[in-house]
């Protein structure tokens, strides 16, 4: 249990992934995972590439199969970010990967087969320098649990992580972070905060698994993962989405920001429209959010609609605007700059920010 104002993820073990501290009271990390073909190290890194400028730090890549060790070994030596080698199944691919330039691996015990093979893989990490992520998931628990049924899924997954945990100790091996993901905001909640209580040292990857699509899938991904990072549960992230990787970092960034946790670029501050509004502040907005896209500076700016609550509501803005009858008011910490026309409204926003915050 963490002492009273102590995060509990302050309590956690530091773990080095590459050079990106996990655990420890280290900053949340962001991780997304390559869509490419392992093989086609071009591809996945200028994928990788794409992820870095977007704000990902930690980047795992599939090796499926032996076919992919060369093409991983390349984006190894290549990749402006640590690289996780995941791998199911096949414990000589981990092996390898150890071998390969991995900067941690990505195993979930429950699917590599006998404790000889997964004790040949915690031996070769454990040489090579580098941690483990355990991960564990519906199709992957210890077997000594899953068959059980007067256990909940939830007792099913926390069983089976803490005892793989207990037998990588039992190796002498320690450099471990811990994933147990299911595709329910309500057991993905609960999952980790029994883990936060169990194994209070051990760092926590937290994300819905298979949580779906670009919309779906960041409502499950805040809900869950906002809850827990609002308790102080989880040292790294990952958020799933059946989308463009680059989106899962985005969503991921946000966030963070709205946690209150780490602001990496702008956040957009807008109102839900009224019958007082006189402008085109659904239009504007969308235009304000997408050239933000391009700004790398943690300011707060407002887009509101109408000038009578605008500036007022949005007083914690770095700098806004709110509108009028075919104008507009530019503001900053809630006291006016000037009066723009709405054609030149976004604008002269966007010159103001370049003025005060480039």
């Amino acid at each position: 249990m963490a002492e009273k104002g102590v995060a509990p993820r302050e309590l956690t073990r530091p773990v080095k992934v590459g050079d990106v501290v996990v655990g420890g009271g280290a900053p949340v990390s962001v991780q997304s995972m390559c869509t490419t073909d392992t093989a086609d190290a071009a591809a996945t890194l200028a994928q990788i590439a794409r992820l870095a400028e977007a704000g990902c730090e930690i980047i795992r890549v599939a090796i499926p199969s032996a076919a992919a060790l060369d093409g991983f070994a390349e984006i190894c030596a290549s990749s402006p970010l640590p690289v996780v080698a995941d791998i199911h199944f096949d414990h000589r691919l981990a092996i390898e990967a150890c071998r390969r330039g991995a900067a941690a691996l990505r195993v979930n015990p429950g699917n590599i087969g006998s404790w000889e093979r997964v004790d040949a893989v915690i031996d070769e990490a454990g040489a090579a320098g580098i941690p483990i992520r355990i991960g564990v998931n519906a199709g992957s628990l210890d077997p000594a649990f899953a068959e059980r049924e007067d256990l909940t899924h939830v007792e099913k997954l926390v069983g089976s992580a803490t005892s793989f945990v207990e037998h990588f100790r039992s190796r002498g091996f320690s450099d471990i972070v811990l994933s147990a993901k299911a595709h329910g905001v309500p057991t993905t909640v609960e999952v980790n905060r029994a883990l936060s209580r169990e194994l209070p040292d051990v760092p926590l990857h937290i994300g819905v698994t298979e949580a779906g699509t670009a919309r779906q899938g960041t409502v499950k991904n805040a809900a869950a993962i906002g809850a827990l990072l609002m308790e102080g549960i989880g040292d790294t992230m990952r958020l799933s989405l059946t989308a463009d990787p680059v989106e899962e970092v985005n969503v991921a960034w946000d966030l963070l920001s709205a946690v209150g946790l780490r602001r990496l670029r702008p956040e957009l501050v807008s109102c839900p429209t009224c019958g007082r509004c006189q402008w085109d502040l659904m239009g504007i907005a969308a235009e304000v959010e997408r050239r933000l896209a391009g700004v790398r500076a943690p300011i707060t700016v407002a887009v509101m609609g109408c000038v009578v609550n605008g500036p007022g509501e949005a007083k914690g803005a770095d700098i806004g605007l709110a509108g009028g009858r075919g104008q507009a008011m530019l503001f900053a910490g809630g006291e006016p700059i000037r009066t723009v026309a709405e054609a030149d409204a976004v604008d002269e926003l966007f010159s103001e920010i370049e003025r005060r915050f480039s």
